[in-house]
């Protein structure tokens, strides 16, 4: 039971997702950091204000955070353009220069030749 846990756990397939895991939760604490420190300030700069949190319309006694809604977005559009143009633009550019430029079939072992030769051989007859 022990060895049948530890193949489970070394097959390439858990192991490669346990490192995009990692790797995406470091990559959105990099898009938050882009959000909060470049992308916000800019939209200060340009709106006046340094993030959408205190947009809210206020109905009865109900309270709607447009705003966060607006950051989020706006942290969600980084995340999706930044994914595109940095992982899916290259894989979709190296997937079309293999289709372009197909490898060649290796040759068959020879053994393999040999039997298809006699094959042939002996349905001519």
């Amino acid at each position: 039971m022990v060895k049948e846990f530890r193949d489970f756990l070394t097959r390439g397939n858990i192991v490669e997702l346990a490192i995009a895991v990692i790797m995406g939760a470091a990559f959105g604490a990099l898009i938050k950091s882009l959000v909060d420190n470049v992308m916000m300030p800019l939209i200060a700069a340009i709106f006046g204000k340094p993030d959408f949190g205190s947009i809210a319309i206020d109905i009865g006694k109900g309270h709607i955070a447009i705003g966060l809604f607006l950051n989020d977005l706006v942290s969600f559009m980084l995340v999706a353009a930044a994914v595109f143009f940095f992982i899916v633009r290259p894989i979709n550019a190296i997937t079309a220069r293999r289709k372009a430029h197909p490898e060649e079939a290796p040759a068959p072992p020879e053994d393999i030749v040999l039997l298809t030769e006699i094959r042939d051989l002996l349905k001519r007859g």
